[in-house]
């Protein structure tokens, strides 16, 4: 059982979070098509860090969510497989998030590693004037 708790999130919504991300091994641990339900496959499971930022002293809390993500891009990157990081920002709802996309079979030894450098990113942010709403969010993915 996990007793880590997700920034922003009460243990009974963070356990739920770890528990759906261990069907969600589970399911890739088969060498088949990895199935949710008949007719919804995915390949890759992806992580999501996110935050909303401030306006504010020129939009400054967005300048430092970025300088954060720079400090640990790297490390991110050096993730065994890798497929994709991106960074969606939304000028509408001050939206920022880092999308980390990997093959399913490479998946779950992240998070046995616990997404790291998720926890530095994390507490970098939090530390962040402005910014609110820290978040992760695990997810599948499949092209159509």
């Amino acid at each position: 059982a996990h007793t880590m708790m997700l920034a922003g999130l009460s243990p009974h919504t963070s356990r739920h979070i770890f528990s759906r991300t261990a069907q969600i091994a589970a399911n890739y641990n088969s060498r088949t098509m990895n199935t949710i339900t008949e007719g919804v496959q995915f390949d890759t499971i992806a992580r999501e860090w996110r935050c909303k930022w401030s306006v504010s002293d020129d939009k400054k809390s967005l300048q430092e969510a970025q300088k954060a993500l720079e400090s640990v891009l790297a490390d991110v990157k050096k993730v065994e497989g890798v497929k994709d990081v991106q960074r969606v920002v939304c000028g509408g709802c001050l939206d920022f998030k880092v999308m980390t996309s990997l093959p399913a079979d490479k998946f779950g030894a992240w998070e046995e590693a616990k997404f790291a450098p998720e926890e530095d990113f994390l507490g970098k942010l939090k530390e962040i004037d402005g910014i609110s709403t820290i978040e992760t969010q695990t997810f599948t993915l499949m092209p159509m």
